[in-house]
């Protein structure tokens, strides 16, 4: 007999009216994150009103959590990924001076699992009301014959605003000035596809359980530590800070050159932080050069910010984290970060 049109999409591998209870819970729980700004979320877009500025501009930013996500699926533990994508974003436009206003996600998967999907969206939600950001829409598709069973992809999509005068460019950096970092919880988002060649852990998954005594956890607690959010212990300092550069993919080297004027470098010293010990077994087992590691991973400094010297004793009475690691000289060929 053939199907009906009611079984008929079913059979296809997309179920409709599951993935309609899953919606319903996932706008109650965004619905916890509305300010008085959010003045519609249930249309075919979602609305959000600009109060309090004079010359507002908007920052956007994307990004994905990468192969973090395997760690997370083999794992089954689903919460904290939400949580990295929120963080990751919020600091990706921080880092131009804005604060976050809203928040949108996308989840795609094989199939619907109404449990994995719940437990992202709770960690989504949990990151959006630390950051004081609402959670106005989003997508989940499922889209079989494109993710295998188990598996799924996230994507977030952040919307901020900084005043027109706020806008931290890095223009204003001149040699003389002071670098600070901010330690990371970890390796963030960001190498997990060598991370996980180096342990072999799509081949044996059980080596994640395995407790290392130098991390003090299994490898992967370690590895789902969430990626930390700056942005509530940095705000009270943005008026002393001239630019910042979040560490993700392609380390120093990758992101330090993003916010430097012409004709200046980044001068790093890597004795002047304490690397954590989840790098330094990473690059034990996988053989891997320093030099390598550095371009990869955050090596434990997610946040670097540059001031002028009058200020940073000021930056770090505000952020006794933050550890003075370099200083910007003069620049002096194609070489923008010098890490010694």
């Amino acid at each position: 007999m053939e199907p009906t049109t009611k079984q008929a999409y079913a059979l296809a591998g997309v179920d409709i009216n599951l993935a309609d209870r899953v919606k319903k819970t996932i706008a109650r729980q965004a619905r916890t994150t509305f300010g008085s700004e959010v003045i519609g979320s249930e249309f075919f877009g979602s609305m959000f009103e600009l109060k309090g500025y004079r010359e507002p501009v908007l920052v956007s930013s994307t990004d994905g959590v990468g192969t973090k996500l395997r760690v997370a699926s083999l794992l089954g533990k689903n919460d904290t990924v939400g949580t990295d994508i929120v963080n990751h974003c919020v600091n990706d436009i921080l880092c131009c001076g804005a604060e976050p206003l809203f928040f949108l996600d996308y989840i795609a998967m094989g199939k619907l699992n109404a449990e994995q999907v719940e437990a992202i969206i709770s960690g989504i939600v949990k990151a959006c009301r630390e950051a004081a950001c609402s959670l106005i829409g989003g997508e989940t598709a499922e889209m079989p014959g494109i993710y295998s069973e188990g598996k799924y992809d996230l994507v977030g999509f952040i919307v901020g605003v900084v005043e027109k005068k706020n806008i931290l460019d890095g223009n204003a950096i001149v040699p003389g000035d002071v670098i600070l970092g901010l330690p990371s919880s970890g390796l963030h988002t960001n190498g997990y596809s060598l991370v996980r060649r180096v342990f072999d852990v799509d081949a044996n998954p059980g080596g994640l359980n395995k407790f290392y005594p130098e991390l003090g956890k299994t490898l992967g607690e370690e590895l789902l530590r969430v990626h930390r959010c700056y942005y509530p212990q940095l705000k009270p300092a943005l008026p002393l800070i001239k630019a910042m550069a979040h560490i993700t993919g392609g380390g120093f080297v990758g992101n330090v050159p993003r916010i430097l004027p012409k004709g200046v470098a980044a001068h790093l010293e890597k004795q002047s932080w304490e690397v954590p010990p989840i790098f330094k077994l990473i690059q034990e087992k996988g053989n891997i050069e320093e030099k390598e590691m550095y371009r990869v991973f955050n090596m434990g400094i997610g946040m670097i910010l540059v001031c002028s010297p009058q200020e940073a004793d000021k930056v770090a009475a505000i952020l006794p984290e933050a550890r003075v690691i370099g200083g910007i000289r003069k620049g002096e060929g194609d070489e923008r970060v010098v890490i010694r």
